[in-house]
C-alpha cells in the first residue's frame, strides 16, 4: 500500500468529522473570492468613487485573520483527536518524515478542494452578493460585473498560504511527539485539586468584581480621560472574564462537589465532572471565544443600528431639504435659480424665511461638557414660531428660557442635567437665559448650524430688541429653508440642487444627497461586518463543536459503561445536555452581557434609540449558536447509542 492510498483511506474514515470543518473553510473561501472580486470590479470601483475597493481590501485582510485562526486551531484539535491514529502508523513502521508527509498531503488535497469549491461557488454567487450590496447601499440601475482573473489569483495566493501554515504546523507537531505521548494524548486530563480557601474565593470574588466595574466604569466614560477609560473597561473585563473561567466557575463546582460529598449523581458526573476536570485548559479558550464574541455582537449590532437610524439621523442633523443665506447675494441668485426650475418642472415645496441672531455667549456653570467644550458659546438664536412655519415640529419654550439644539455635541450634552444656565452677551449687553432642555439634532442645516437656542417667539423680539441696533445688525442672518412636498421628488430636486452648483465654490450640502450618501456608507458597512460575522460565529462555533466532538469520543467508554450498567440513552444525555448548555451558553450570555454595555458606553454615536436594532443583532447571532449546541448534542446522542 502507497502512502498515496493511506491519505484516501483516512481521509474516508475521518470525512465525518471534516464536515463542518470543511463547510467553513468553504465558506471562508467564496467570501474572500467575493470580496476580492468586488475589490478589483472596475464599474463598482467606479459607481462608488474607489471607497468600496479600499473597504474591501481592509474587510479582506480582517477575512484572512479570522479564517487562519480558525484553521490553525482546528488543525490542532485534529491533530490531538488522530494522535492515535499517528501513534499507529509510527507503530508499523512508517518514519515520523513519512506521517508527516502523509497528514500534509492530506491537509492540501483537503484545503484545494475547498478552495476550489469556493472559487468556484464564488463566481456563482459573486453577482447575488453585487445585488445585495446594491440593495444595501441603496444604488439604483444595472451594475455589470466581470469575472476577475485577480481576484483568483489573490484568493489562491493568501490561502496557499494558509496551507503551508498549517502543514508546518504538522511538521512541528510530528516531530516533537513521542509515540508514548501520542497515546496518551487522548487520556491527558487535568486532576482537579483542593483549592486554597482564600486564595480561590479572593480570586473569584476579583473576576466578577473586575466585571462588574468595567460594566461600571463603561456607564462614566464620557470625561477628558475617555481614552484612559475604555482601556481600562477593555482591560478590566477581559482580565475578570478569564478569571471567572479560570477560578470563579471552577472554584464553585468545587463547592457543589464539595457540598454533595462527592455523591454527584449521573447528571452531574456527566456534566459537572467533565467539565471541572478540562476547566483550566478550556479557560483560555472559552476566554478568547467570549471577549470575541462579545467583539463582534457589539460590531454588528452597531452596524446594523447605524444602518437602521439612517434616515432618521440625517435629517436630525439636516431639518430641512434646502438652505440657503449664508453666502450673502451669491445664495440669493442661486435660490432663484432653484426655485425658478423646481416651478418649471412642476415639484412642489414650502419656502420659509428663517431670521437668526448670532451671540457670543458662555456656560454659567462648570460641567463635564464645558470641560471638553470650554465655557465659551456662538449661539445661534430662532424664534420657534418660525420654525414650526418651515415644517419643524418643535416643542414651544417657556418664557425667558431656551431649548438646546446641537447634532454635533448632543452626544455629550445629553447626559447633562437640566436646566442650566447660559449667558448672552455683547459689548454693550448681556442676558442670562435659562436651557430647560436639551434636544436631539439641528433645527438649522449644516454647515450653518452650531449651537442653536429654540426660543418663544415673544421671548426672542425681546431679546432682539435688547442687542440688536444699527452697529450689531450684521448679527441678524436671513436663511431661506425649501422643504419638498412629495417626498419621492426630493431625488430630482437635489439633482438640480447639484447641477446648479456644480460649476461653484459653495459647499452642497441638502438632505437627500447626505442620506444617500450615509446610506452608501452604512450599507457597505454591514455588508461586511454581517459577514465577517458569520464567518467568525461559523468558526468559533466549529471550534466549539470539534473540542465537543473530541471530548464525546474520549468519554465513549463511559457511556458504554453506563449502557451496561442499565442507563438508557435518554438517562445519559440528560447530563450531557446540561453540559452543553454550560458550554455554549455561558460564553454566549457572557458575551451578551458584555456586548450590551459596549453598546450602552457606545451610544453616544447615536441621536436615535438603538434597542429595537441592537436586539435583533443579537437575536439572529444568538440562534445561529443555538444551531451549533443542537448539532453537538445530535452528535453526543449518536455517540451514546453507538457506545453500547
Amino acid at each position: 500500500m502507497t502512502l498515496f492510498d493511506l491519505v484516501i483511506r483516512s481521509m474516508r474514515k475521518n470525512i465525518k468529522h471534516y464536515y463542518l470543518y470543511f463547510f467553513a473553510l468553504i465558506f471562508s473561501v467564496v467570501l474572500y473570492f467575493v470580496f476580492a472580486t468586488l475589490q478589483h470590479d472596475p464599474s463598482v470601483v467606479e459607481r462608488s468613487g474607489g471607497s468600496m475597493g479600499a473597504a474591501f481590501k481592509v474587510a479582506g485582510i480582517l477575512l484572512l485573520f479570522i479564517a487562519g485562526i480558525f484553521v490553525v486551531y482546528a488543525n490542532s484539535i485534529f491533530l490531538k483527536r488522530r494522535s492515535r491514529e499517528i501513534g499507529l502508523y509510527q507503530l508499523i513502521g512508517l518514519t515520523k518524515s513519512a506521517v508527516a508527509r502523509l497528514l500534509i498531503i492530506e491537509n492540501t488535497l483537503l484545503s484545494a478542494g475547498a478552495l476550489a469549491i469556493g472559487i468556484g461557488i464564488g463566481i456563482l454567487v459573486s453577482r447575488v452578493f453585487l445585488l445585495l450590496l446594491m440593495k444595501l447601499v441603496g444604488f439604483d440601475g444595472f451594475i455589470e460585473l466581470t469575472f476577475s482573473m485577480a481576484a483568483v489569483t489573490q484568493t489562491v495566493i493568501v490561502f496557499l498560504a494558509i496551507i503551508m501554515l498549517t502543514s508546518i504546523q504538522m511538521l512541528i507537531a510530528v516531530r516533537r511527539t513521542t509515540l508514548l505521548g501520542l497515546f496518551n494524548a487522548e487520556k491527558q486530563g487535568e486532576h482537579p485539586k483542593k483549592p486554597k480557601a482564600f486564595r480561590s474565593a479572593f480570586l473569584a470574588l476579583l473576576g466578577i468584581g473586575l466585571i462588574g466595574f468595567g460594566y461600571w466604569l463603561s456607564g462614566r466614560m464620557m470625561n477628558p480621560l475617555l481614552f484612559f477609560n475604555m482601556l481600562a473597561v477593555l482591560g478590566s473585563t477581559i482580565l475578570g472574564t478569564y478569571l471567572l473561567f479560570r477560578v470563579t466557575i471552577s472554584w464553585l463546582f468545587y463547592q457543589v462537589r464539595k457540598h454533595k460529598q462527592g455523591h454527584l449523581g449521573l447528571n452531574n458526573s456527566l456534566s459537572l465532572a467533565p467539565l471541572m476536570h478540562r476547566m483550566k485548559g478550556n479557560a483560555n479558550s472559552l476566554t478568547i471565544i467570549t471577549v470575541l464574541s462579545a467583539m463582534t455582537l457589539t460590531m454588528l449590532a452597531g452596524a446594523y443600528s447605524l444602518y437602521y437610524s439612517t434616515e432618521k439621523e440625517t435629517r436630525s442633523i439636516y431639518p430641512h431639504d434646502f438652505m440657503f443665506g449664508g453666502y450673502g447675494e451669491q445664495d440669493e441668485a442661486i435660490e432663484k435659480q432653484f426655485t425658478d426650475e423646481l416651478d418649471r418642472q412642476r415639484i412642489s415645496y414650502l419656502y420659509t424665511p428663517i431670521e437668526v441672531l448670532n451671540l457670543e455667549g458662555k456656560f454659567l456653570e462648570e460641567t463635564t461638557s464645558t470641560k471638553w467644550l470650554g465655557e465659551n458659546l456662538s449661539a445661534s438664536i430662532v424664534s420657534e414660531k418660525q420654525l414650526q412655519q418651515a415644517g419643524i415640529d418643535v416643542e414651544i419654550p417657556d418664557m425667558q428660557s431656551a431649548y438646546f439644539y446641537d447634532a454635533s455635541v448632543y452626544w455629550m450634552m445629553k447626559t447633562e442635567d437640566v436646566p442650566f444656565e447660559v449667558e448672552l452677551k455683547t459689548a454693550q449687553n448681556e442676558l442670562d437665559v435659562t436651557v430647560s432642555k436639551v434636544r436631539e439634532g439641528n433645527v438649522i442645516n449644516l454647515p450653518f448650524a452650531g449651537t442653536q437656542l429654540v426660543v418663544n417667539d415673544a421671548f426672542y423680539h425681546e431679546i432682539k430688541a435688547l442687542f440688536i441696533n444699527e452697529e450689531e445688525a450684521y448679527r441678524i442672518s436671513n436663511f431661506k429653508a425649501v422643504t419638498i412636498v412629495d417626498k419621492n421628488q426630493q431625488a430630482t430636486a437635489s439633482a438640480i440642487y447639484h447641477d446648479i452648483l456644480d460649476n461653484g465654490d459653495r459647499l452642497t450640502f441638502d438632505y437627500y444627497s447626505q442620506y444617500i450618501s450615509t446610506m452608501q456608507s452604512t450599507g457597505l458597512l454591514i455588508f461586511i461586518a454581517g459577514f465577517l460575522g458569520l464567518v467568525f460565529l461559523i468558526s468559533t462555533g466549529s471550534i466549539l463543536y470539534f473540542k465537543q466532538m473530541t471530548e464525546a469520543e474520549q468519554e465513549k467508554r463511559s457511556y458504554a459503561t453506563l449502557r451496561q450498567l442499565g442507563f438508557n440513552v435518554h438517562d445519559i444525555m440528560r447530563g450531557i445536555v446540561r453540559k452543553q448548555v454550560f458550554v455554549f451558553g455561558v460564553p454566549l450570555l457572557i458575551g451578551l452581557l458584555h456586548s450590551i454595555f459596549a453598546i450602552k458606553a457606545a451610544s453616544f454615536m447615536f441621536m436615535s434609540d438603538i434597542t429595537l436594532p441592537a436586539s435583533i443583532a443579537m437575536g439572529i447571532y444568538a440562534l445561529i449558536y443555538l444551531g451549533f449546541a443542537i448539532l453537538t448534542v445530535g452528535y453526543y446522542r449518536k455517540t451514546v447509542k453507538s457506545a453500547f
